[in-house]
C-alpha cells in the first residue's frame, strides 16, 4: 500500500493505493476482480467558476510525468482540463489547466502520439462556439509537446457537420493499425460504429461510418491492441439494472471484423460493482468512463495482456440521485486486477 495526497475538491486528503498483487491476470479473461482505489481527484474552482465533476479521463506517461486530459463540467459549459504530476502518489502537487481550445462546449478527450507525423493528438467532441449549440462532432487539437498546455491547436474537424453520417454521435477513440486509422464511436443507442482512413490522410478523409456492433452496450468504447497477440479489446459501458454504469469487454483480431463477447452482462461483468471491492471505504457504485493503463503512447493503443488497470470515473448512487448528468460529481479513481483466490 502506497500512502498518496490527491486533490479532492480544494482539499487535500489522506488516502492509499493498491499495487498490483497478481501481474498475471489478462485482461481477456470472463472472470474478472478488481480492487479500487480511494478517490484520487475531484473537481477545483478556477477563478470563482464552480466545477462539478472530473470525468472522461484520457492519460499517457512521458518523460517520468503523467499527463491527464479529462472532462469538468462547468456551470454554463463542458471544457477540458489537464492534470500533469510525476506519479499517482502526487496528484495533489501537480498542475491543473483549462485548456481554453474553444468558447464553446468541448468534452471527452483522447490523447496519443501520431507516430508519423511525430505530432501529438487529442481528439474530442465538440459543439461549436455558440452556447445554444448541443450538437456534437470529432475534432483534433494537435500540439508538439504534450506538456505545453497553452499551445494546442484550435480544433480541426474531421467530418464537415455535426451528425454528418449517423445523429447523435458521442465519445470517440481512433486506434491505427499499419495501415489505416479508425474512427470509433458510440450513440447511446445499443450501437457502436466505425469509420476509416489511409493513415497518409490522416487526420482527414474519413470514410461513411458503418455499423461495427449492436447489442446492449451505451457508450464509452475504447479499444485497444493486446501486446504480443493478435487481438483487440473493447471496453465498453453499459448500465446496470439500478443506473449503475459499468464495463463490458468484447474482442476481435481485426479492427474491421466482428466483435465476440467476453465479460459482457452483468452477471459477468468486465467492471462493475459485481466485481470490484473498495478496501479503503465505499466511494462509488458506478464504474463509468475510463481508460487502461497503456503499454505505450502512440496511435496503435497497445495495453499489455495482463495485469492491466484501469483509470475510471466513478460516483456513489447516493450522490446521483436526482441530479441532472451535468452536475452529478464524478471523481477519478484506479481499478488494480485481483486474483479473486487471494482476495
Amino acid at each position: 500500500m502506497f500512502p498518496i495526497l490527491c486533490a479532492l475538491g480544494v482539499n487535500a486528503v489522506q488516502i492509499t493505493i493498491k499495487a498490483a498483487t497478481n501481474s498475471a491476470v489478462s485482461i481477456l479473461a470472463q472472470d474478472l476482480h478488481w480492487s479500487a482505489s480511494a478517490p484520487l481527484a475531484g473537481p477545483v474552482d478556477y477563478d470563482g467558476h464552480h466545477y462539478y465533476s472530473l470525468k472522461d479521463p484520457s492519460f499517457v506517461r512521458v518523460k517520468n510525468r503523467w499527463h491527464v486530459f479529462c472532462t469538468v463540467r462547468g456551470q454554463n459549459q463542458w471544457e477540458i482540463e489537464y492534470l500533469t504530476f510525476t506519479n499517482w502518489n502526487h496528484v495533489a502537487q501537480g498542475e491543473r489547466h483549462i485548456l481554453g481550445l474553444s468558447q464553446g462546449n468541448y468534452c471527452a478527450p483522447t490523447v496519443f502520439y501520431f507516430i508519423p507525423q511525430k505530432t501529438w493528438y487529442l481528439l474530442y467532441q465538440y459543439a461549436g462556439e455558440s452556447q445554444k449549440n448541443r450538437s456534437r462532432w470529432p475534432v483534433v487539437s494537435t500540439n508538439g509537446d504534450i506538456g505545453d498546455w497553452q499551445h494546442w491547436s484550435k480544433p480541426d474537424a474531421l467530418y464537415g457537420r455535426p451528425g454528418e453520417w449517423v445523429p447523435n454521435w458521442i465519445d470517440f477513440w481512433i486506434i491505427c493499425d499499419e495501415h489505416k486509422a479508425y474512427l470509433f464511436f458510440t450513440c447511446d443507442n445499443g450501437t457502436l460504429w466505425r469509420a476509416e482512413t489511409p493513415l497518409n490522410d490522416f487526420p482527414h478523409g474519413w470514410s461513411q461510418p458503418v455499423l461495427a456492433l449492436k447489442g446492449p452496450i451505451f457508450e464509452a468504447g475504447h479499444i485497444y491492441a493486446v501486446k504480443g497477440t493478435d487481438h483487440y479489446v473493447l471496453m465498453i459501458e453499459d448500465i446496470g439494472p439500478g443506473g449503475e454504469r459499468y464495463f463490458k469487454s468484447y474482442m476481435t483480431e481485426r479492427l474491421d471484423g466482428q466483435w465476440r463477447p467476453v465479460a459482457a452482462t452483468w452477471e459477468k461483468p468486465f467492471a462493475s460493482k459485481m466485481n470490484v471491492s473498495q478496501p479503503d471505504g465505499h466511494w462509488t457504485d458506478s464504474i463509468s468512463h475510463g481508460e487502461l493503463f497503456r503499454a505505450g503512447v502512440d496511435e496503435k493503443m497497445e495495453i499489455e495482456s495482463a495485469g492491466v488497470r484501469v483509470l475510471f470515473q466513478g460516483v456513489a448512487d447516493k450522490d446521483m440521485r436526482g441530479k441532472p448528468y451535468g452536475v452529478i460529481p464524478w471523481r477519478l479513481g484506479i481499478l488494480t486486477p485481483q486474483d479473486p483466490l487471494n482476495n
